[in-house]
């Protein structure tokens, strides 16, 4: 594929959740992404709809036999880089292990992705998502006061603070390698991931301006300028009026101009009563009603979209934002770039449907691969 990424050839050892990711990102980018996948193991659901697939290829290699290990090295030595994203060790055991493919290939950049890390106590302990942004500090300011901390979905942890660190990762050490540098182990833990994604906030309560009392801070629900509401048809609306003249724009709409409480914009004993008087206000018209005068203007409003609706959006239309691929909507590649051209995502492969072209790249004749397929080495 197209982008800034063209010609870097990366080795993704299949798993679930960010390290796809980060092989879709690199590949949406231009990189040759080439997926290794368990042979046996069946088409993956939806093979051809599943987004975190996509612009890659796949070959089915047995690694736990010495022929399918001796293939990944093989196509490791023509690699660029590597992402792995398996519990610390499983990789050593199987002789894929950083030592062995970076003795094989200095240059080579070996990413792993994993929730604790490659150490610490925690290193060897089975996770999720929600488990690794408990630990780093991010869960617990997600929630209202009074209620419990109530995880994002796994954008923090698996996507934020996992797939897309290991993507930067990836792509700052390439370019070490590109401007003369040796390979190297990226260690990209989805504890740290969102922990570092949670900068700002840190910055706050340094400053005084933040506390951990969940949903009574400016960012989390806590303020009634900077919250989502209800509307007389039960869809949501969004408001971030936080800087002074957003405000004055978000009183000036509402007619709330003459309200004197709302003066009173900074002061965390007025929000409670101010965001009561907000959602009153927003029950009395239609989300539409609410577009129709506040799309378009500097309160910093927008509707809340479900993803049945987002893509129908005229702005989200005009940029492009969601793509067809294979007959279904995902979201397109971002970010855009002013003069490298990308293409358009391809649906991703059906498990092993790639092994026999790039065995053949590899210098493979067709004897060799079908007494390969024949050992089940490869699928």
């Amino acid at each position: 594929m197209a982008g800034p990424l063209e010609g870097l050839r990366i080795v993704e050892m299949a798993g679930i959740g960010p390290g796809p990711f980060a092989g879709m990102m690199l590949a949406d980018h231009g990189a040759e992404v080439i997926r290794v996948e368990r042979p046996g193991a069946g088409a993956r659901v939806a093979a051809q709809r599943d987004v975190l697939a996509r612009g890659r290829r796949s070959i089915a290699l047995d690694v736990k036999s010495d022929e399918g290990r001796a293939i990944t090295r093989e196509l490791c030595k023509s690699a660029d880089g590597l992402i792995e994203g398996y519990r610390p060790g499983v990789m050593e055991r199987l002789g894929l292990g950083p030592d062995v493919l970076l003795e094989d290939n200095p240059k080579l950049v070996y990413g792993r992705m994993t929730g604790w890390g490659q150490d610490g106590p925690y290193a060897d302990a089975a996770g999720h998502d929600i488990n690794y942004i408990a630990l780093s500090g991010a869960l617990y300011h997600y929630g209202r006061a009074g209620g419990k901390p109530t995880p994002p979905i796994n954008m923090v942890g698996d996507f934020g603070g996992g797939g897309m660190m290991l993507a930067y990762g990836m792509v700052s050490a390439l370019l070490h390698v590109a401007r003369g540098g040796d390979g190297q182990v990226i260690d990209a833990a989805m504890t740290d991931g969102s922990a570092l994604l949670m900068g700002m906030i840190w910055g706050m309560r340094n400053a005084g301006v933040w506390t951990d009392a969940r949903g009574t801070n400016a960012l989390d629900t806590g303020t009634h300028y900077y919250d989502t509401y209800q509307c007389a048809d039960g869809e949501y609306i969004s408001i971030g009026s936080i800087e002074p003249q957003f405000y004055a724009e978000l009183r000036r709409l509402a007619e709330l101009e003459d309200d004197p409480e709302f003066d009173r914009q900074h002061d965390p004993a007025a929000w409670g009563n101010l965001k009561t008087k907000l959602a009153t206000l927003f029950r009395t018209r239609t989300r539409q009603q609410w577009c129709d005068l506040m799309e378009h203007t500097d309160v910093c409003f927008a509707p809340v979209l479900s993803m049945g609706e987002a893509p129908e959006h005229p702005h989200n239309k005009a940029r492009g934002t969601f793509v067809e691929v294979g007959g279904d909507i995902q979201p397109g590649p971002a970010p855009r770039y002013s003069a490298t051209v990308t293409d358009a995502p391809r649906p991703g492969a059906e498990v092993g449907a790639d092994g026999g072209a790039i065995l053949g790249e590899l210098g493979w004749d067709d004897a060799r691969i079908a007494a390969a397929r024949e050992s089940g080495a490869i699928g």
